[in-house]
């Protein structure tokens, strides 16, 4: 069976919730291999939680250099295993990182990229001869079409909440491999960082639960509803485009096809119309749950629960429910 090789999204000994869902769609077209690209003793902080989703090998490319450069290091890394190990495709997460080096190295090898997929297939078995196929979502989800590459080593990059991670129990065996000396003078160097101020809320594309408010909470000070409701759930906050285009919420927390893709157990959507644009990046979600005046709204077509009214009489009765639930 070919190695397909999947790069691991860590952030201070963290996995990110994306690389679960890449090491599942590696499975399906090869044998996962994890790339971890990070300081020393990062993939000892990584490797169980790597086994416990398929990783049947853990390459560990670890330097003090590996983190001083923006994205250089993986590319380096990744574009020396696809030569010595001729994997059958290298899965990247869609991120704003991730798309970089995607580009980057289907530029360095010399091979197809393929890009946001939601899914990937194998056309001809696991053997050498497979065909790998990238599942890709178009026109804010109107169309779900599927390509390959013909060209070198397919470079996927996956839509964070494209799919769904699931577990299987995985070797982990390490292999050490030698991160490049990057060339200061080609090479974006970081020097300085400065923590994200999010509060205690947890990260959007990583959380279980999401509450987002639309167009129809009506301006930023209103929000405070939809922040009640998540914090009752212990939830992350999103927004819609309209929302964050009237200036209601930061754009960091948009959740659509231009922002970020969400699939969490439970969606609630508080006065969101639900264009096909809002749609494409929530859809996926295990559970949708509506609050709208306008029963016509499109969001009811794709929630199992709905509720025709004020948000603003609604939601604070369910945010008391929920306390007193937890409670």
């Amino acid at each position: 069976m070919s190695e397909v090789l999947v790069l691991v999204d860590h952030v201070d000994g963290e996995i990110k919730k994306v690389t679960f869902e890449l090491l599942t769609a590696a499975r399906q077209i090869g044998e996962p291999s994890a790339v971890v690209v990070g300081s020393p003793g990062t993939a000892a902080k990584l490797k169980e939680s790597l086994a416990a989703y398929g990783a049947a090998k853990v390459y560990v490319a670890e330097s003090d250099d590996a983190t001083g450069y923006l994205v250089t290091p993986k590319v380096d890394v990744l574009a020396a295993l696809v030569e010595k190990a001729a994997p059958a495709a290298v899965l990247v997460a869609a991120t704003a990182d991730g798309k970089e080096i995607a580009g980057r190295l289907a530029a360095r090898t010399g091979s197809g990229l393929l890009v946001d997929a939601i899914g990937i297939e194998n056309t001809a078995g696991s053997g050498d001869g497979a065909v790998v196929v990238a599942v890709q979502s178009i026109f804010g989800g109107a169309f779900v079409v599927k390509s390959k590459s013909n060209k070198g080593t397919p470079i996927v990059s996956v839509r964070p909440g494209g799919l769904e991670a699931e577990q299987a129990q995985g070797a982990a065996a390490e292999e050490a491999v030698d991160v490049p000396a990057a060339d200061a003078a080609k090479s974006a160097r970081i020097t300085g960082q400065e923590p994200i101020v999010g509060g205690d809320r947890p990260e959007l594309t990583e959380a279980s639960v999401v509450v987002s408010g639309g167009r129809g909470v009506g301006s930023a000070e209103q929000f405070e509803v939809v922040e009640k409701l998540a914090d009752a759930f212990g939830a992350a906050v999103g927004a819609s485009r309209a929302a964050v285009d009237s200036g209601y919420y930061p754009p960091q927390f948009q959740v659509g096809q231009t922002g970020k893709t969400v699939s969490p157990q439970l969606y609630v959507a508080l006065g969101i119309s639900g264009a096909i644009q809002h749609r494409a990046g929530m859809q996926t979600s295990k559970t949708i749950v509506a609050v709208n005046k306008d029963a016509e709204a499109p969001i009811f077509e794709i929630a199992d629960f709905g509720v025709v009214g004020d948000l603003f009489a609604v939601a604070p009765q369910l945010t008391e429910e929920v306390g007193k639930r937890k409670g």
